[in-house]
């Protein structure tokens, strides 16, 4: 298992903090793990260096729903970025990756493993990369960060990529580059079974809705209550560094719903079986791995693993941390052939 090497690890930004300890004593299976403090790459090579590649910029042509299509061809080829996440040397010859540690199957600790071992789909993948590139899938150094850092965190070279339910949209295309997706989601409501709320509808007239800052749940919520498709009267002030956070305070009844990707939603609530998924999907989003715009031979390498990954470990990593909560058929999760239109 690769949990039990990565854990030593794991280093990011403070997260649940308080709320976590009040969610435990509430439900104590909920996983809430604080975060600890960021530290930079060791040796100071950043992500992304070497000559830059264009303009990333979003184009007024570009629709979210196409997004995805916007990155590189695959190749096995080095270059600069790789080059010097390569000359990195000793314990610190390491791939830097910004990750999750408190979303259920995705990238969370599990307390239930000596050390509270680093798992789940996204942790997986980014072992491969790392197989891949430095010869050794442990050779990771994990740094935690909240949803709202993401960009943040890889612009400022702090991580060589991010791996967290990232979405590929239009506007962040504008700050990164992203790989091809490795997987399709959709935002849904998740909110207590009691609620008289049914979905993403009227029912959410009059309720505090809690969205992670700097997510497209939030987006999408701002956009429709302006276009009238949300009710005027839906409260979605409330917003959160990580998407977990938004579960405790639905627990602790600050809030009436959660709006988040299906996929994080149904990981969400198996671990509070007082909570449900309440409609459909109201959105077609796809994750990618993000990291920085000038960092091509990057980007093209993570686009030829994932090649392989699609055609091998894909399958299996779903089986083993997502197919009981979003069904053995791996179908509706699987993301499209990938395109490759971005040329430089």
């Amino acid at each position: 298992m690769y949990g039990a090497r990565a854990r030593a690890s794991l280093r990011g930004w403070g997260g649940v903090g308080a709320m976590a300890v009040l969610c435990a004593l509430a439900l104590a299976f909920v996983l809430l793990l604080p975060l600890t403090q960021e530290t930079h790459p060791a040796d100071g090579a950043t992500a992304g260096s070497g000559t830059a590649n264009g303009s990333q910029a979003r184009a007024d042509a570009c629709e979210d729903s196409e997004a995805q299509k916007q990155t590189l061809a695959p190749s096995g080829a080095d270059g600069p970025t790789i080059d010097a996440i390569k000359s990195r040397t000793g314990a610190k010859r390491k791939l830097v990756v910004g990750v999750d540690q408190n979303s259920y199957h995705w990238g969370y600790r599990n307390p239930n493993t000596a050390g509270a071992e680093l798992e789940g789909f996204d942790i997986d993948l980014v072992h491969k990369i790392a197989d891949d590139i430095l010869g050794d899938p442990d050779a990771v150094q994990f740094k935690a960060i909240p949803t709202s850092r993401r960009i943040p965190a890889i612009q400022d070279g702090r991580v060589d990529m991010v791996v967290r339910t990232m979405t590929i949209t239009c506007d962040r295309l504008g700050d990164v580059a992203f790989s091809a997706p490795y997987f399709k989601t959709g935002q849904q409501v998740l909110a207590p079974k009691s609620s008289s709320i049914t979905g993403y509808n009227g029912t959410l007239a009059h309720k505090r809705i809690c969205t992670a800052s700097g997510s497209t749940a939030y987006s999408k919520l701002k956009a429709d209550r302006g276009k009238g498709v949300l009710p005027a009267s839906a409260d979605i002030s409330t917003t959160v560094p990580s998407q977990l956070d938004c579960l405790v305070r639905l627990q602790l009844g600050e809030v009436d719903a959660v709006v988040t990707d299906g996929a994080l939603a149904a990981s969400q609530a198996a671990q509070d079986p007082a909570v449900e998924l309440k409609g459909e999907a109201f959105t077609t989003e796809y994750y990618g791995v993000a990291m920085k715009k000038d960092a091509s031979d990057l980007v093209r390498r993570v686009n030829r693993i994932l090649v392989d990954y699609r055609g091998s470990g894909w399958q299996a990593s779903y089986d083993r941390w997502l197919s009981a909560t979003l069904g053995k058929d791996a179908g509706p999760s699987r993301p499209p052939a990938p395109q490759y239109l971005r040329s430089g």
